[in-house]
């Protein structure tokens, strides 16, 4: 059981299970997709590029999810399939806009940088991109990560068995998170449920939580991201930007949203691939140089988000399809990194094939801000688990991780034992 104060394992299932957040709400109770959705993928993507429709409808999923541009009922909707169309539109800011309007930058997700465009979306993502450059990894690393993954760690080491799920990989991203805005641990597990709430009363609550340290950061600078972001300008041929305190709360709220709700979900289909796989869980044993390429097919493989969104700036014309302005583009990125032009046996899990670049990230100018950070946690924490946890291996008498989700994806519990 984890030992860091204000980390209650009940609340974390509660939080973090995907079988308790489901993909629908029917009544009251919510429905998780658990089907296998690459056959239906491989299908559609033979009907051609661009298919008129919505993903989870055209998988055969009868309850209304919702995601990234989703509902938006009264909008005409199409989904791409391939990776090549996918990868055009993303590179497409005009014809294929994050938003349909612009956005304020101020408040839930929705008014973040995820849905801005153009001239607006490069001048806010140079103010808080040095934080989560490459060369920045060592940083998250020393600051947050390392400390996270080892006292977890310590928290079950001696048990001999854990779930991961609850035990492991959901705390990871939000407590690195956090600590870097300055969060104290038993605050962290509080702010990622008001994110259950984000375009309501949670973020009320987020503000209540965020703006006296963005405040107190402004007049005094300590070594975490709030400080930098407070501190942070660029210029251009309009002259010097800074952000205020409402861009800098709705950074964070975004930072949260998606780094908490992401990177735990991709760590645990990485473990899964490599517990179901023990020919490859030996090779990185031995040779943990393996990690990289493991994380990457994970990513290739199987992204945990494997669908987002824009919308048509203009009436266009996508691989024959015509569209009207104002329509919603669904890129399902699950389906176009299992592109066989572009993969030989894409449904196959190898790290050791040819490298080239997924859509794991996103692509474009909207390319996930956070990977590197996303990166580092994942290679810290399976190297420390493969370090600390000898002959690390799936418990044969517990229930088999089992892959579920709809437009968020990850096992739905991964039981082991070491010794």
């Amino acid at each position: 059981m984890p030992t860091l104060p204000g980390l209650d394992r009940e609340r974390i299932r509660q939080l973090f299970d995907l079988r308790q957040r489901g993909d629908a709400r029917v009544g009251d109770k919510v429905v998780s997709y658990t089907e296998d959705p690459y056959p239906r993928f491989h299908e559609l993507r033979e009907q051609g590029p661009v298919v008129p429709g919505i993903v989870h409808e055209l998988l055969g999923f009868p309850y209304p999810a919702t995601f990234q541009a989703l509902p938006e009922p009264d909008r005409p909707h199409f989904s791409v399939f391939d990776f090549e169309t996918c990868d055009k539109v993303f590179r497409d800011e005009v014809n294929f806009p994050s938003a349909p309007e612009p956005v304020s930058g101020r408040g839930g997700v929705d008014q973040s940088m995820l849905s801005m465009n153009g001239v607006q979306h490069r001048r806010y993502r140079a103010l808080v991109q040095p934080s989560f450059v490459p060369k920045k990894a060592e940083w998250w690393i020393s600051q947050w990560i390392h400390t996270t993954v080892h006292a977890l760690i310590d928290g079950f080491e001696a048990d001999g068995k854990a779930e991961l799920n609850v035990d492991f990989d959901a705390a990871i991203p939000v407590l690195t998170i956090t600590g870097s805005f300055g969060v104290a641990v038993e605050d962290a597990l509080s702010i990622r449920e008001a994110l259950g709430d984000s375009y309501g009363a949670g973020v009320q609550r987020l503000h209540e939580l965020l703006m006296p340290i963005i405040e107190a950061r402004r007049a005094k600078p300590e070594d975490d991201l709030i400080s930098v972001l407070c501190h942070a300008e660029v210029a251009d041929d309009d002259g010097v930007h800074r952000l205020d305190d409402d861009e800098i709360f709705a950074f964070s709220n975004l930072l949260l949203a998606a780094g908490s709700g992401t990177t735990w979900k991709q760590m645990g289909i990485t473990l899964t691939a490599l517990l179901t796989n023990p020919d490859i869980l030996d090779k990185v044993r031995e040779d943990r140089s393996l990690l990289r390429p493991v994380i990457e097919e994970s990513l290739r493989w199987m992204p945990t988000d494997p669908m987002f969104s824009r919308y048509t700036g203009a009436d266009v014309e996508l691989c024959g399809v015509k569209m009207p302005k104002g329509s919603v583009v669904h890129l399902c990125l699950g389906a176009a990194n299992r592109d066989p032009k572009r993969w030989d046996d894409p449904d196959r899990y190898d790290p050791f094939r040819k490298p080239q670049p997924a859509l794991g990230f996103g692509g474009g100018p909207h390319l996930c801000l956070g990977q590197h950070v996303a990166r580092a946690e994942l290679h810290v924490a399976i190297d420390a688990l493969l370090t600390r946890l000898p002959n690390l291996r799936l418990d044969p008498d517990a229930p088999p991780p089992q892959i579920i989700g709809m437009y968020e994806r990850g096992p739905t519990e991964l039981n082991v034992l070491w010794g």
